[in-house]
């Protein structure tokens, strides 16, 4: 008896063995995991890894599915359509994935604009911000991460982020404003899934396999593959940049003299007198001069701001700063484009002469404090101006230092890394915005860009999947005069594309950039524009107009050529003049053009021209001043109107 009882036990004990062995703990991906948003209406996928043959159970809705791994240790299963809702529970054998929606969900891709987080607009929606909540609204942040030898199933580690007070200074901006015009409209849980690198190029976002129409980059991405090569070169810069670095430190003025120039007490008295934005201290009347440049100013505080806290605004500096107060170190930014902004605490600025002192250091460019920015001590309630007059002296002057190679720049690396983990997760569409890496071969964009949306399109299996563009905003100086611009020609690229590829939507930012910054603060603007997009793409929306005046044809009337506009469009605002238009006969020699809204056409003339043949739009980096709309009040994008090429 006591045998049968034992040998019950043991068959017992190996069943549980056995049970426990066939729905051991499973490895996710980071992106199935508490908070995520699914994807409604679409059959959904979920998966992941475990042993090989190991049993998998998926719990969901009241439904259980069940899968094998294979023998690869691979599985995955596919939940049906759902209706928007939640927040649910998911079980994967013992795992349990908590406050999970269903919604839609946006893949959001491209460079810096896109990347650009909440953080950095505060300046223009702070009180907005710091009030704003909704927790149906979700954010991911893709690590940075590029791989040259295959597409990654998986990123490192990365967490699904309610859009709370909490939370939301690290969500892309652009894509947070989207989502909220879009939960606006459609009351459903959003997805936001930020797959975005700061300067990376279109090339890196594309499949190796779609690159064989790209030789070139092709094999650029065939050398990248040598791990000897990329670390050798890694190494190389590493070395050189701590050597130029030494050799500064060590050979700067500033640093080494008795009396550190940082120090209030230093006497400046024989340095030069200079405004901020005089050029003159930056090149040597050729060549720009690199090494560490430094400004000190006096500051009058009166007795009332005496020992209070402040912040320190100094726009934004090329290339790098470091900055100290009564010879306190204050901040540090080591790049060119945020914005210098530095706390400084009670008891450091005292009544009467207080002292500012600026280390710029410029590695291989043009040094400069970017006009039109903040310069001032802010208080509470009150603003000290820190425009005028700074002394100024060189501390070093060093040779340019060498460029980085930036790999996670080089075709295909990014699509392997930030791209392909997704492939699985069903997604309603795309936002993108980038660019302004490819301006210098504008040439290539339409088919490089063409190529991409192919290439997504497959790998998520959808071949209608909305894709939203941003176009590039209005950026650099105003040019007195029509020239020929990299970036108009990008921008028409881009144009072309929601012109000619279906299912695409197009938002014209050129009314909403700023000259001196290539991150444009108003980003709740280029949000709103997407989500009218997304809802004519994705839903077939059309309550509303989403697309300033759209070109679509032209013809010669005597010297005149009136412009037609498509359909939906052409409710032309009326104003008194329109700028922006240039014009052209046969020579293709641009010149100002006259031109005036009738009824739902433009009229384009020059008197000087007495049969012309191209008229051209916005066509500048800065086209600052056009301003042909439509009664929904969007602008018009650049384009170029020929009367021997009615495709453009």
């Amino acid at each position: 008896m006591v045998n049968k009882k034992f040998s019950l036990l043991v068959v017992v004990a190996l069943g549980l063995c056995f049970t426990l062995r066939c729905e051991a703990k499973v490895k996710l991906p980071a992106c199935i995991s508490n908070g995520m948003v699914l994807q409604r209406d679409q059959p959904v996928g979920v998966w992941g890894w475990a042993e090989a043959g190991e049993n998998v159970r998926v719990a969901f809705q009241g439904k259980t599915h069940a899968v094998q791994a294979d023998t690869a240790g691979n599985w995955e299963i596919t939940l049906p359509p759902m209706k928007a809702g939640g927040p649910y529970e998911m079980s994967i054998n013992e795992t349990k994935i908590t406050d999970i929606l269903v919604g839609d969900v946006w893949f959001c891709s491209g460079q810096s604009n896109m990347e650009l987080p909440v953080s950095r607009v505060m300046d223009r929606y702070r009180d907005e911000m710091l009030a704003f909540s909704n927790p149906e609204i979700r954010h991911i942040k893709t690590p940075l991460t590029y791989n040259f030898h295959q597409p990654q199933s998986d990123i490192p580690s990365a967490a699904w982020k309610k859009a709370t007070p909490d939370n939301i200074q690290s969500f892309s901006a652009v894509a947070l404003f989207f989502a909220q015009a879009f939960y606006e409209t459609t009351n459903v849980p959003v997805g936001l899934i930020n797959s975005s690198v700061g300067g990376s190029p279109a090339e890196a976002w594309i499949s190796e396999e779609q690159l064989r129409a790209f030789p070139q980059y092709l094999n650029e991405k065939r050398i990248c593959e040598s791990d000897h090569y990329v670390a050798s070169v890694k190494q190389l810069y590493a070395e050189a940049r701590a050597l130029w670095v030494a050799t500064l430190n060590r050979s700067d003025a500033g640093l080494i003299e008795r009396q550190a120039w940082r120090s209030p007490a230093y006497d400046d008295s024989g340095w030069t007198s200079l405004s901020l934005f005089d050029s003159s201290w930056t090149t040597d009347g050729v060549n720009p001069v690199n090494g560490a440049h430094w400004f000190r100013k006096t500051v009058e505080i009166p007795k009332p701001l005496a020992d209070k806290r402040a912040v320190l605004r100094l726009g934004c500096i090329a290339d790098a700063d470091s900055v100290f107060v009564n010879g306190v170190f204050a901040g540090t930014v080591s790049y060119r484009y945020p914005p210098r902004i530095y706390d400084i605490p009670e008891n450091l600025l005292h009544e009467g002469a207080n002292t500012i002192a600026i280390r710029l250091i410029s590695y291989s460019g043009r040094p400069e404090f970017v006009r039109d920015k903040p310069y001032k001590l802010v208080f509470d309630s009150e603003e000290i101006d820190l425009r005028g007059e700074w002394k100024y002296r060189l501390g070093v002057r060093m040779p340019t230092m060498s460029g980085e190679t930036f790999f996670h720049y080089k075709p295909a690396g990014l699509y392997n890394g930030m791209v392909a983990p997704f492939l699985n997760y069903a997604i309603k569409g795309a936002l993108w915005y980038q660019g302004e890496s490819n301006t210098g071969r504008y040439n290539e964009y339409f088919s490089l860009m063409h190529t991409l949306i192919d290439d997504w399109r497959t790998r998520w299996r959808q071949p209608d999947m909305p894709f939203l563009i941003v176009q590039l905003a209005n950026f650099m100086e105003a040019d007195a005069h029509p020239r020929e611009s990299e970036w108009a020609a990008l921008r028409d690229a881009q144009r072309r594309l929601a012109q000619e590829v279906p299912n695409t939507g197009l938002a014209v930012t050129i009314d909403i950039g700023e000259w001196n910054d290539i991150h444009p603060l108003n980003k709740k603007d280029v949000g709103k524009r997407l989500a009218r997009q997304a809802l004519r793409v994705a839903f077939g929306d059309v309550r509303q107009t989403v697309n300033g005046p759209v070109y679509q044809s032209c013809a010669r009337d005597g010297n005149k050529i009136v412009l037609r506009f498509e359909d939906g469009t052409n409710d032309l605002q009326n104003v008194d003049q329109l700028h922006g238009f240039a014009i052209a006969d046969d020579d293709g020699i641009f010149h100002w053009a006259e031109a005036i809204v009738e009824g739902r056409t433009v009229i384009v003339w020059n008197d000087s021209i007495p049969q012309p043949q191209t008229v051209r739009y916005a066509w500048g980096n800065n086209p600052a001043d056009a301003n042909l709309r439509n009664s929904a009040g969007l602008p018009a994008s650049p384009f170029v109107a020929a009367l021997h090429s009615q495709k453009d």
